[in-house]
């Protein structure tokens, strides 16, 4: 059965982080005992051993395991494109989508190694969401809209959730997210994307500082709204549901840790059951997981999107599982303990 947020606006949302399920301590503290009593000095296995905890307290039991990872690909095209903010026609983002569902792209290698399966899910790709410069990019109509379309898709049996994107446009998207969320100048936010040029930064970066000066009064999720595609707002949308369902969730880098923070700006709590797959290179990213409090688990230089750094994160998420399941504590072992 989907899961649905049946929620009917913004304050509805902000309303809900305290009604959410939080991660089972009972569970996660009988995980770090384990961990205690396993064939290995203690903390030898960093932080395989912070995931295996993490993982225990969001599936409430001290044997957590991923049998079901489910892998989303979120695609939206956006309006501020037409501010000249990116070197490519927003015909790519459709050519990406095929080429995803034909097996062609990187995430679809990833998820073949990880064990993920894949679903890409195209949102209006020939209505883009409005210039955020001239206006909102949405109404929040709209925004709660991909939301709930976000939502629908989660697979309520899966045991982790891989989050991605892709969209012509979209760093630039990210980094008016962030700012708006953190603060700061705009160009602190501003990276290449998809090749931009020095010069094509610095236009990005003028682009986004419009956009905030226009938006200034949005807090929040109507910073979603205002500045947002429907692939950010669908990526909220399914953060929740997951939510909902006790189902942790594994972001991509700054485009996805970006469509989530306005949500962190509504309510911290409504993270606490993600993590941020891979460190981007996009100079924005590291700012962003400063601000949120969250350590990415790998730092490979990447910054392609689709969701490619989280699903290889996966891989050392079912590592640190095989270890926190599979290895002999010392007494099982006949080995002589501390």
């Amino acid at each position: 059965m989907a899961i649905s947020l049946n929620l009917d606006s913004f304050e509805q949302i902000s309303a809900l982080a305290a009604k959410l399920p939080k991660t089972d301590t009972v569970a996660a503290d009988a995980a770090r005992a384990r961990q205690s009593q396993l064939t290995k000095p203690p903390g030898s296995l960093g932080r395989l051993e912070d995931l295996a905890i993490f993982m225990a307290g969001w599936q409430a039991t001290e044997r957590p395991k991923i049998e079901t990872a489910q892998a989303l690909v979120f695609a939206g095209n956006h309006g501020v494109c037409a501010q000249g903010v990116n070197p490519f026609p927003q015909e790519v983002t459709a050519q990406m989508v095929l080429n995803f569902q034909s097996g062609g792209a990187a995430i679809n290698q990833l998820c073949a190694v990880s064990g993920a399966e894949l679903s890409v899910i195209a949102l209006d790709l020939e209505r883009p969401t409005a210039d955020f410069t001239q206006g909102a990019a949405m109404t929040e109509q709209e925004c709660l809209g991909a939301m709930h379309r976000g939502a629908k898709v989660v697979d309520p049996n899966a045991d982790v959730l891989v989050l991605g994107e892709m969209g012509i446009g979209n760093s630039t998207v990210a980094a008016a997210l962030s700012h708006a969320a953190f603060k700061g100048q705009a160009i602190d936010w501003v990276g290449a994307g998809t090749g931009t040029s020095p010069e094509g930064m610095a236009h990005k970066a003028e682009v986004v500082a419009k956009g905030i000066k226009m938006h200034r009064d949005a807090q929040g999720l109507a910073q979603l709204a205002a500045l947002g595609g429907r692939e950010q707002a669908a990526i909220c949308g399914a953060i929740l549901a997951a939510r909902m369902a006790r189902i942790p969730v594994l972001l991509d880098g700054f485009i996805c840790t970006a469509a989530a923070a306005p949500l962190f700006v509504s309510d911290p709590a409504f993270l606490d059951h993600c993590l941020i797959g891979h460190a981007s290179r996009e100079p924005g990213h590291q700012k962003l997981c400063y601000a949120m409090g969250k350590e990415p688990i790998l730092f490979l230089d990447m910054a392609l999107g689709e969701g490619s750094g989280a699903a290889l994160a996966l891989s050392i998420l079912r590592g640190a599982l095989a270890c926190h399941n599979g290895m002999a504590t010392f007494a099982e072992a006949g080995v002589s303990g501390s």
